[in-house]
């Protein structure tokens, strides 16, 4: 008997009308569509699928919209001119229209299937998946998604959604559950305990109890994903709009400290104003996100690591012949060393973190011109805001935060001063070269 066909599979599949959802991609995101469309007039299977699904199912804007299909990575992007192959261990292409990208990805199979493909994945031989470019149909595609409310497909073509691992149910449950078992797809990808930790604060959802039991041992297997990435998980999980939850999902998982050992330490030795600094750093991230206001990595990095800085510093003071201000410069260095080795930091956000870290000693000389001197320094206005924000958390520094507000309210910056003139320099003339006849 002749096995089915994709689309055949896709038919027999659990399907469920969702017409509302129908009219908010077409208003949201017609270029989804449309590359759905442009995929199956040239004889590929495409779907609309993962998080942006599913958060339109809970009432959420989504940010991001990708599309599933049969098609191979190359042809792909044969079809979109505005496109580009990324990732090396999951390869996917980004298809560009205008400012917006759509992510589109191929069905994907088990690492392990006996296909001409096997050769396209790698495992380390803690499970961990090197390479996994394991093509196969919709059903198996499904099976090798991490969360089963991240495993809902949409078709366009009839405002239906299709369902293999009963993802709407766990979804009015308010549950997230891996597919799977769990161990497995922790060792295979340890970055999606991080992802349940991110879903579940974000989602307000409840892991299952088979989905959260090994975060609780399995921790350490984050070690072995690479820091540049682990960089870009820290940013997904503090700059979201859920900054606090995601910390305290991370400390209730024991995940928090393989992020940030060192600080991870400080907590567990209950080094004053430490959980309280974290806690206030993430209200006030989440605030000025919800108000449209930026927040920089430099200055979220200097906060999570600042109770390790301050722990060395203490530690370096003990020490004869080190001043004051080289056991900050010290204490930075060395916290940043030992964090660089879980979390890349790049320079243009590590450069200005140690210098809010080091105007931390230097705002406390506050006589004279001197506060007019650091007044004019580029990191003032981060350093100050640090400031206040440790005497948020408890710490006393003898109303340092109170006399820098005065003294700003008291000598204002004149703007004009160092706004840029409009009268731009006429040009100079060339002198036209004498040609000797």
């Amino acid at each position: 008997m002749k096995p089915a066909s994709p689309a055949q599979k896709a038919a027999l599949a659990p399907r469920i009308a969702a017409p509302e959802i129908d009219a908010q991609l077409r208003t949201i995101c017609p270029h989804a569509i449309q590359i759905v469309n442009e995929l199956r007039h040239h004889g590929h299977d495409a779907y609309i699928v993962g998080g942006c699904i599913r958060d339109l199912l809970i009432g959420r804007q989504p940010k991001d919209f990708d599309v599933a299909t049969d098609a191979h990575p190359h042809e792909v992007k044969a079809l979109f001119p505005r496109s580009r192959i990324v990732g090396r261990r999951f390869q996917i292409v980004h298809v560009r229209y205008g400012r917006e990208i759509i992510e589109v990805t191929t069905f994907r199979a088990s690492h392990d299937t006996q296909t001409t493909q096997a050769q396209r994945s790698k495992q380390t031989e803690s499970g961990m998946l090197l390479r996994d470019n394991v093509y196969g149909d919709i059903v198996q595609d499904a099976d090798r998604r991490d969360f089963t409310v991240n495993a809902l497909y949409f078709d366009p073509a009839d405002g239906s959604i299709i369902d293999y691992v009963d993802g709407m149910g766990d979804l009015e449950q308010k549950t997230l559950r891996t597919i799977g078992e769990p161990l497995r797809r922790y060792q295979e990808d340890p970055v999606r305990m991080l992802r349940a930790a991110r879903f579940a604060a974000k989602l307000k959802f409840a892991l299952h109890p088979e989905t959260q039991a090994p975060l609780l041992e399995h921790g350490h297997l984050l070690l072995q994903i690479a820091p540049a990435r682990m960089f870009d998980e820290v940013l997904k999980l503090f700059l979201g709009g859920y900054a606090l939850d995601s910390l305290n999902a991370l400390q209730e998982f024991r995940l928090f400290q393989f992020l940030f050992p060192a600080t991870g330490e400080c907590l567990q030795r209950k080094q004053p104003f430490a959980a309280s600094l974290l806690e206030h750093t993430m209200r006030n991230t989440d605030a000025r996100i919800a108000a449209g206001k930026p927040v920089t990595p430099a200055f979220l990095f200097a906060a999570l690591l600042w109770p390790a800085v301050s722990y060395e510093v203490t530690r370096l003071r003990g020490q004869p012949a080190i001043p004051d201000d080289e056991a900050l410069q010290q204490a930075a260095r060395i916290t940043l060393t030992r964090q660089i080795e879980h979390t890349t930091i790049p320079k243009r956000f590590s450069i200005p973190m140690r210098e809010i870290w080091e105007l931390q000693a230097r705002l406390h000389l506050n006589h004279g011109k001197r506060a007019r001197v650091l007044r004019s320094n580029p990191r003032f206005r981060a350093a100050y805001d640090f400031i206040l924000l440790r005497e948020q958390s408890g710490e006393e520094l003898d109303g340092l935060g109170s006399w820098w507000t005065e003294y700003q309210e008291q000598n204002p910056v004149d703007e004009s001063a160092t706004r840029p003139s409009s009268t731009k320099r006429k040009p100079r003339r060339r002198r036209r070269r004498r040609v000797n006849d």
